[in-house]
């Protein structure tokens, strides 16, 4: 059964440059926090490789409250060597997201692309998720102005 999607989330693994989380070993971390897998759908490698994570027919489990009619994307990285938030995309993993992206929006038309973090509750209720009202950097960097 096909499910319905709105929302395409990237995300990043909150991997520190020059740190390496295979896909097994992320499918570990999420299986440590109570998750039956992986909660991505896609996690994109350093070196530009896509890997399927998590079937597209089933929802997710990347953001609270948005899984039932998302697609979330990972990609390995998100921290600087000091541990602190920073596009940390290589120029194959830049390229691998424009490609998945562009072939997801034309399997799901009229489907939003966001941002982890673009997703946080809009606190002062202005209607626009400001920095100061993100509740995670991730993934570190604007998806809107990338893609």
């Amino acid at each position: 059964m096909k499910r319905t999607i709105h929302l395409i989330v990237v995300h990043c693994s909150a991997t520190r440059e020059g740190c390496t989380l295979t896909p097994e070993a992320l499918d570990r971390c999420h299986r440590n926090r109570g998750f039956k897998g992986t909660g991505y759908h896609y996690y994109i490698r350093r070196d530009g490789e896509i890997v399927l994570t998590r079937p597209i027919e089933l929802p997710g489990a990347h953001v609270k409250g948005w899984n039932a009619h998302s697609i979330g994307i990972c990609y390995e990285g998100g921290l600087d060597r000091d541990g602190h938030p920073a596009d940390t995309r290589s120029p194959a993993q830049r390229a691998a997201l424009r490609g998945l992206v562009y072939q997801l929006l034309k399997q799901y038309r009229n489907t939003r692309v966001c941002g982890h973090r673009d997703l946080s509750p809009d606190i002062d209720g202005d209607g626009v998720v400001e920095p100061q009202e993100w509740v995670k950097q991730c993934p570190c960097f604007d998806v809107a102005a990338a893609l």
